[in-house]
């Protein structure tokens, strides 16, 4: 598929079959997420593969599925065939940044502008969204909306204290599925939100 199309078809499902998505197709969406840049090269993403029954409604749980359900949606975490869980490790980004080679010149980690830790795992996200597409199948994404959620996250994964999950990705085989009332909202004109050389000047 060509790359201009993949993006054009990537959007939020949230309807799936009940067809499974095989192991090999997978491996290499997951291939593809790890292809992302991270500073420094520090790799500080990380994902989790869940398949368990069990473990796919505990995770619909905490990330809210019944609000999803009672709002006219299907239940479209619990029913993915696979959920994969994107974590990043801020504490990663910090170690590699007190190494002598990333050291400032006087010798302290540098300032962080912003944290950059959470900028590449939503690089790695959308790299894995786009190879989702490029396979033919079909993802969703929440968020975990409660504090006491995702500790009960981490807790039900087995996650390292310092690991942190940034959401849960839905993937499968798309069904018809109620699309989210926030499209109306439409895009915004490009010279809204395109600038050149200094905001508000158009090209």
């Amino acid at each position: 598929m060509e790359f201009t199309e993949v993006v054009r078809k990537r959007r939020m499902v949230r309807h799936f079959t009940a067809d499974p998505v095989e192991p090999a197709t997978m491996q290499r969406v997951l291939q593809a997420a790890l292809r992302a840049p991270s500073a420094g090269f520090t790799q500080g993403q990380s994902f989790v593969v869940v398949t368990r029954p069990d473990l796919k409604e505990r995770l619909a749980q905490l990330a809210g599925e019944e609000h999803y359900t009672t709002s006219g949606f299907d239940p479209f975490i619990s029913e993915a065939p696979v959920l994969v869980i994107p974590c990043v490790s801020e504490a990663a980004y910090h170690h590699r940044y007190q190494e002598p080679d990333k050291l400032s010149t006087d010798g302290a980690e540098i300032h962080w502008p912003v944290p950059f830790w959470y900028m590449d795992i939503g690089c790695s996200v959308m790299l894995l969204l786009l190879a989702v597409v490029n396979e033919g199948l079909a993802a969703g994404f929440v968020g975990i909306p409660q504090p006491e959620h995702t500790d009960a996250c981490k807790a039900l994964l087995n996650l390292p204290e310092e690991v942190m999950p940034v959401g849960i990705i839905p993937i499968g085989h798309p069904a018809p599925d109620r699309r989210s009332p926030s499209l109306k909202r439409g895009h915004k004109p490009k010279q809204e939100v395109i600038h050149y050389e200094q905001w508000g000047s158009e090209k």
